[in-house]
Order: structure tokens, then sequence, then C-alpha cells
């Protein structure tokens, strides 16, 4: 076996593997004697058809058969003589000629990561505790979403509910399927398309109004999308909030069965600097995992980055077979996920060679540890620990996570950290996009 190979790109490699006749043709005969052992042929009985025969009826499947046998046992020997490490499945084109048979394989294979210059890489590390503001805040939030709606005979402003009946013609059509009633609409919440809540202001119980609005031009339906719309709207009433009192009813509506109102500022301040510290060590990982991967930036693979936009895509797939349609009909670019996929790929190949290069070993008890902070949550914690455990492929999620979060910690202490002061909003905003 003669093995060559062409470096046809940074990481595409061409490797020709050239097998001599007189190996081929020995297994051939090979192949035919077994063959002609089982062969029926008509006028002949089972074992005893002549060698010429069986030549003639079967050479061409003896040797399609030998050829494809062969470039299975001889590819990964070719790849282990010329240490390459293919990336994924290759292309292999069949060559026959009087010499013998070869063929070429065509893949990619993986980048060398170069760590050199480790300790020049800068990262920010955001710092922000929760501040009296902060909590003030996150109460008056709780506070909302209990409120009441009381009727009022005023007219209409922002924060009110008014409820309406309203109908809407699009070009001659109407698209609102009649008449939608009884529709409540919290004005200044944007749930509604733009402009829309704003038309509903200064209105009263009784009134009528009728008026314009153009729809986004990225609406979700084309045949509205960035056209001009009439409605038609009856106010039925005009409500305005009423916030409930932080009483022993209202914390007892969140989970505080002493309906102590201590115990729940407690509860809400505990809860708020748990998330806030998660929230800093998830922007902290992605700094550190930004810097490292703008510092190494290796050539990735294309068949890996094909793999993970089919990954990326699966979630839209299962969406459109719900509605009964292909994901071809979704019509979704290939750059709306190339470079988050070539990211991903990027760090998965650069936190292995850490992760391989410096022997790093999943610590048993810092997966206990997340297990149980992401436990906490819950009401039952107990339960959601041994949830995890009863299934291997829950825990060795978390298993993964843990080794990969302690790649970082290994990586932070080869780098520069630098502490960047920020606010509980803004770290908690940026975690929500």
């Amino acid at each position: 076996m003669q093995v060559s190979v062409e470096k046809t790109s940074e990481l595409s490699r061409k490797m020709t593997v050239s097998i001599p006749e007189e190996v081929i043709s020995e297994k051939v005969e090979a192949q035919l004697k077994a063959i002609a052992r089982e062969a029926k042929v008509a006028g002949f009985r089972p074992g005893k058809v002549p060698q010429n025969v069986i030549r003639a009826k079967y050479a061409g499947k003896a040797r399609s058969e030998v050829t494809g046998n062969m470039i299975q046992s001889s590819y990964y020997d070719a790849l282990k003589q010329q240490d390459l490490n293919p990336a994924g499945m290759p292309h292999i084109h069949p060559i026959e000629s009087a010499e013998g048979f070869s063929y070429t394989a065509e893949f990619e294979v993986y980048p060398q990561i170069s760590l050199a210059g480790l300790e020049q890489v800068e990262a920010n590390r955001p710092v922000a505790v929760v501040e009296n503001v902060d909590f003030e805040n996150m109460v008056s939030k709780l506070r909302e979403q209990k409120k009441n709606w009381n009727a009022v005979e005023r007219a209409s402003q922002a924060q009110d509910q008014i409820t309406v009946n309203f109908s809407g013609v699009c070009e001659g059509e109407n698209f609102t399927d009649g008449k939608v009633e009884n529709y409540p609409v919290e004005i200044g919440s944007n749930k509604m398309i733009p402009g829309f809540e704003d038309q509903l202001i200064g209105l009263t119980a009784g009134a009528s109004k009728s008026f314009e609005i153009s729809f986004p031009a990225d609406y979700g339906n084309e045949k509205l999308a960035g056209k001009v719309a009439t409605f038609d709207v009856e106010v039925i009433k005009v409500e305005e909030p009423a916030l409930p009192e932080i009483d022993e009813e209202f914390v007892k509506q969140y989970g505080i069965e002493s309906g102590d109102v201590t115990t729940f500022y407690d509860d809400v301040r505990n809860n708020m600097e748990r998330e806030l510290e998660r929230a800093l060590r998830a922007e902290f990982k992605t700094s550190v995992l930004d810097a490292l991967y703008a510092h190494v930036n290796p050539t990735v693979p294309n068949v890996l980055v094909d793999q993970e936009i089919a990954t990326m895509m699966q979630p839209y797939a299962e969406q459109a077979k719900k509605y009964q349609l292909k994901l071809e009909d979704l019509n979704l670019p290939r750059d709306m996920f190339e470079t988050q996929a070539k990211r991903r790929v990027a760090l998965g190949l650069i936190l292995g060679d850490i992760i391989e290069q410096q022997q790093i070993k999943i610590n048993e008890d810092k997966v206990r540890s997340t297990i149980e902070e992401l436990a906490q949550s819950y009401e039952n914690p107990k339960e959601v620990v041994e949830w995890y455990y009863a299934d291997k492929k829950r825990l060795n999620d978390v298993r993964q996570m843990v080794l990969e979060d302690q790649t970082v910690e290994w990586i932070v202490s080869q780098i520069k950290v630098v502490d960047q002061t920020t606010a509980f909003s803004d770290i908690m905003d940026k975690q929500r996009q």
C-alpha cells in the first residue's frame, strides 16, 4: 500500500492510497471461490459450477466487494501511517487502472491549538451587589405581579387596563375574523403592535374610535407586514391598577406559609443575591471565553461548523414540524447561525485541548455542590438532587458543565483579570437577553 497526502488548504487534505493489482487479484480470487461454494446457477449443482462460469457471472461483483472492503480496512491504516486526525467522514473517490486499484480520500483535519502568550490575555470580571434600590424595585415588581384592576369613570391613561371590542381591516380584508370582543389591553405593556396602545389613551367607557396603524416590516404575518391597517375600537370599560399591601395574605402567595413579612423580605434578598452570584459567574465565564477565543482564533473545520449549525437549527425544525412545515419552509439563512457555530466549535476544540494537556479531571464534589445549588430554586431540593442522580444523562450533563467550569478556572489562573464594577440591574438584564 502506497500513501501520499496533498494539503489543499489549511485544514483540507487529499490522501491517495494505492493498492497493487496482485493484492486485489488475490482477494478477488478468494472471493470468487467463496461465491462458488454457494452460487446457484441453472444447469449446475450447488458447489459444482465451473470457475470460468463463476468468473464471468460474478467477477464484477467480487471486485466491487473487495475494493470496498479494502477502502474500509486501508483508510484508517493510511491515516495512522501519515499521523492524520480527520475531523469528519471523508469523501472517497475510487480509481481503477491497469496498475491496480487506488482511491482518494478528501477530508479536513483538526487544527493545531496554540496557547502561546496566554498570560497576555485580559478578561473583565463584573462585580456587583444587591443595593437597597434593587431590593425595593424587586418588591415593587412582585407587588405588580399581584395587582388588581378597579373600574374607573374617567378617560384612560398610561398603565390603565382598557377592555375593548375591535376589528381590523387591511387592503379591504378583515384580518381579525370579524370582531374581537372583550379584549383587555394594558396600556404601556407593549403587547400590541407599536402605536395601538397609544391610540387607546384618553378614551372613556362607551367611546368608539377608528384609527390607522402600520404593521412592522418584520411582522410574522407576511400578508400584514409593513402594511397600513384600519382598526375600529369600542371601549367596554377602563380600569386602573391597585397594588396589594405587603401583608400576611400577600406573602403567603409567594410561598411564605407563616405569613411573616420579615421572612418574605429575607427570602427576596437571598434569592436576588443567589441569582446575582450565578449571573456574575456566567458573565465572567463568557468574558474569559470571549478573550480566549479572540486570542487563539483557530481555523475550524467546516464539517464541524456544519454539524453545529444543524444542532442549532434543530429546535426550529421541531417547531416547524408542529405546524406541519419543513425546515426549508422557514428560509433560515446560514449566516444567522454561522458566527455562533464557529465560536462554539473553536471553544470546544480549545477547551478539549486544555483538558487533555493539563489532565483536568472532573471534581465529583463540585458536581454535588453544583446540583445542590441548582436544587435550591425548587420547593423540595432533596428530591431535585435525587432526580439528577437517578438519570445518567442528566448527571453527565452536569458533570460536563463542571468540567468546563474547572477548565475555565485553570484559564483564569493563567490570564489577567480586571474587576469591573457594574449595577445589579445591568448584569441581570444582560443575562435575560
